[in-house]
């Protein structure tokens, strides 16, 4: 880990792997107070050792300071009972897969999963999959963090140019990976690989930076979200992403740009009247409830079946 990475990581903390945390621990990460929050999730351990959740936050807080030896005996507690595979996918949890313990936990995780959800047809390949999410993702809870500093201040802070000059290492040869992958195993699905780890290739293909990528494997995207092996929310993102690129109006509404306050809105949306009916036939919720959850917009357009 550089030294850079340290610093960051000291100050800051990750908005993905905090999640529904008890009393004031999630408040203080938000607030940058890494340490406080840290000192806040094990007051929280002590007296409910059980809250699992709040266990697996303490565990990121860790490793998003560089204690991987507090984070990997939290990290170990918090998962006894936790089926899901989101740890091997989780970004805030990045600075952990270098280690040589990584490989025990990683394992264990599986045999849960597998235990409580089934056998993983391709497990190797999962495991590749879920590694990528981790690297796509890697250090965007602090690009966020420049956004809000951007939106409260109208500027982009210093702070911001090292982080995403490191993302960009991180990811580099990401994308010939991942089609490295796609050669060799196929079109990862639902019923092969579960869900978390098939969704890897969208994630990298929608934040790639070049259009001609989300056009080439679009179709196929589609396709997986219509036979129910992928998903349609990150179809919806891509296909719309494509649109706006191309300055023609979105489909579902889930591209969004700055206002001249500085505030998130939609881009505009092709008959916006029938937007929800288009969302409602790929299994999305309605575009005012997720506009209003993602970027706290009100969504005022009267819809019509």
């Amino acid at each position: 880990m550089t030294s850079l990475l340290k610093i960051v990581l000291a100050i800051f903390i990750s908005n993905t792997c905090f999640s529904q945390s008890p009393q004031n621990g999630d408040q203080l990460r938000q607030d940058g107070k890494l340490m406080a929050a840290i000192e806040a999730y094990k007051e929280v351990y002590k007296a409910t050792p059980k809250k699992y959740k709040n266990t697996y936050n303490l565990a990121c807080a860790y490793a998003l300071t560089g204690q991987k030896d507090s984070a990997y005996y939290y990290l170990e507690i918090a998962l006894k009972d936790d089926t899901s595979l989101w740890a091997l996918a989780d970004p805030d949890l990045y600075a952990l897969r270098q280690d040589p313990r990584w490989p025990q936990l990683e394992n264990g995780q599986m045999e849960r999963f597998e235990e409580d959800h089934g056998k993983i047809e391709q497990k190797a390949y999962a495991k590749e999959l879920l590694g990528l999410i981790a690297r796509d993702q890697a250090l965007d809870y602090y690009i966020d963090q420049a956004k809000a500093h951007y939106m409260k201040e109208g500027e982009i802070p210093q702070w911001y140019y090292p982080i995403q000059q490191y993302k960009e290492q991180i990811n580099e040869g990401k994308y010939d990976r991942m089609e490295q992958l796609l050669k060799t195993h196929g079109w990862p699905k639902y019923s092969e690989v579960g869900k978390l780890a098939a969704d890897a290739p969208l994630l990298i293909i929608n934040h790639h930076e070049d259009d001609s990528v989300r056009k080439k494997y679009l179709k196929q995207i589609k396709q997986s979200c219509l036979d129910g092996e992928g998903s349609c929310m990150e179809y919806a993102k891509i296909q719309d992403r494509v649109l706006v690129n191309d300055n023609q109006p979105q489909i579902y509404g889930m591209q969004f740009r700055y206002n001249n306050e500085r505030k998130l809105e939609p881009f505009p949306v092709i008959d916006p009247e029938y937007v929800d009916k288009r969302r409602k036939e790929i299994g999305l919720e309605p575009l005012g409830e997720y506009l209003k959850r993602k970027i706290n917009y009100e969504w005022i357009v009267t819809q019509k079946e």
